[in-house]
């Protein structure tokens, strides 16, 4: 039911918010609005305010499905005008008001991303703080010398100057934009010793799990410490919640990320193998034999080890909070952030250096949504944040049905003084359509294969 409350909330107001400011716009050009919905389909609520704005006359409908809204303006090509409505209407406006209309809608949900990520900076979010677990073996942060525990300062793309980092979060963002756009980062650590990770070196078709294996860092620091037993080879071999494990046969363990990675591999050739355990249990050290359960991972399809419990304790937080100008500004600058990186990576996945398995539907959304809200009211304001910048970008893709296609015509009509053909103005409208199935159908397919998979 919190997933379904959730999804809704967040569609209604993100769709609301991007339909308001064609019609808060439109309204300032001095055209007349007929109708205001948000949803489609048989109507569930209307209402017509009192006091509106000279001439206007809008009519507000909430639809019965919340996949979409429109804004319905009086037009001179939809139907019959009397003469004296003649200026209100849309076609009748300069090129520079029509645009203006147009683009309002994308800007709109720009803003709304703006607003909530200042929210969240102002009101503050407990973060782990910026201390590396265990690298993965072989992986880009293994062979930069990093080996869990360090504490990072500062950080930055390599030609760049530092900033310092809050919090892991921030980390784990700038190394997210540095394997998918494929630019090293340099990481200030404690006591003053640098490290360069070599991010450009890795594939990133894919912004997965399996990214920040190849990238090494997965998690912050956490210690190697027991948490609830489920059924499995933790509770077969007696351990218990609180252990603390020292080592496992002659590898000392130093954090739980080790520790998880060495029960991951303690499969070969699909069965598991019986590891000796040294656990502290209070003031008593116990050997134990633990034999992992063999799964099968479902990125690689290759088997790996799980015991049936929780490894390693929560990681250390902080309160991360900004002031007013500077949590505004951060919000502009993550806004600015998310729309580079989704324009750049569906211009990857169009060139095909990208996987199609990056495009997300309205199941995974519902998921996320869920999932969010679960986490409390900062995560979801940042997850209605970054959808917010989605569907901005989204709708400024110069395809025919959404608002970057109409922005193309009023920018052919700028540069020849003639607006589209109505025929060629068809051509490109079933275009358009065409292209928004195919991405639906594997946007669609994704969520199937992510959650059902």
């Amino acid at each position: 039911m919190l997933t379904i409350v959730a999804f809704v909330v967040a569609l209604g107001l993100l769709i609301a918010v991007h339909e308001y400011g064609h019609y808060r716009v439109a309204v300032a050009c001095g055209v007349k609005v007929l109708r205001f919905s948000v949803g489609f389909g048989k109507t569930l609520y209307r209402w017509q305010p009192r006091k509106q704005k000279p001439g206007q006359d809008t009519e507000f409908v909430i639809g019965a499905f919340p996949l979409g809204g429109y804004v319905k303006m009086l037009d001179e090509r939809e139907g019959p005008v009397a003469p004296e409505h003649r200026a209100m209407a849309f076609n009748t406006q300069p090129l520079k008001s029509r645009a203006a209309i147009v683009a309002a809608g994308p800007a709109a949900n720009l803003l709304l991303a703006i607003v909530l990520y200042a929210a969240v900076n102002w009101y503050g979010v407990e973060e782990p703080k910026p201390v590396l677990a265990s690298p993965v073996p072989g992986s880009v942060a293994d062979r930069a010398g990093l080996r869990g525990g360090e504490v990072v300062e500062k950080a930055a793309f390599e030609g760049e100057d530092l900033q310092p980092v809050r919090s892991f979060e921030e980390l784990r963002w700038l190394l997210t934009r540095g394997a998918l756009d494929g630019r090293d980062v340099r990481l200030q650590l404690g006591g003053g010793r640098e490290a360069l990770l070599a991010l450009g070196r890795i594939p990133s078709r894919e912004a997965d799990a399996q990214l920040f294996r190849r990238i090494g860092i997965v998690g912050p620091w956490t210690p190697p410490v027991i948490g609830d037993v489920m059924e499995g080879a933790a509770r077969r071999a007696g351990l218990a919640k609180g252990d603390l494990v020292v080592a496992v046969g002659s590898t000392q363990v130093v954090d739980g990320q080790q520790l998880r990675e060495i029960i991951r591999s303690g499969v070969q050739g699909g069965k598991a193998i019986a590891q000796a355990w040294r656990v502290q249990r209070g003031a008593t050290t116990l050997e134990v034999q633990v034999q992992p359960d063999t799964v099968q991972d479902a990125a690689t399809q290759a088997g790996i080890g799980r015991i049936g419990a929780y490894v390693g304790a929560p990681p250390e937080f902080i309160t991360v909070r900004y002031g007013p100008v500077e949590g505004l500004w951060k919000g502009v600058q993550r806004t600015w952030e998310v729309s580079l990186l989704t324009l750049r990576m569906m211009g990857r996945m169009v060139v095909g250096e990208a996987s199609l398995k990056n495009l997300s539907g309205p199941l995974t959304i519902a998921d996320y949504a869920g999932k969010s809200a679960s986490l409390g009211l900062t995560q979801y304001l940042v997850f209605l944040a970054l959808i917010s910048v989605s569907l901005g970008v989204l709708n400024l893709l110069p395809l025919p049905v959404l608002d970057g296609g109409h922005l193309m015509y009023y920018l052919w009509e700028a540069v020849t003084g003639k607006s589209v053909s109505d025929a060629w103005m068809e051509r490109l409208q079933r275009g358009g359509v065409a292209v928004l199935l195919v991405m639906m159908t594997i946007a669609l397919f994704n969520d199937v294969t992510r959650l059902f998979g």
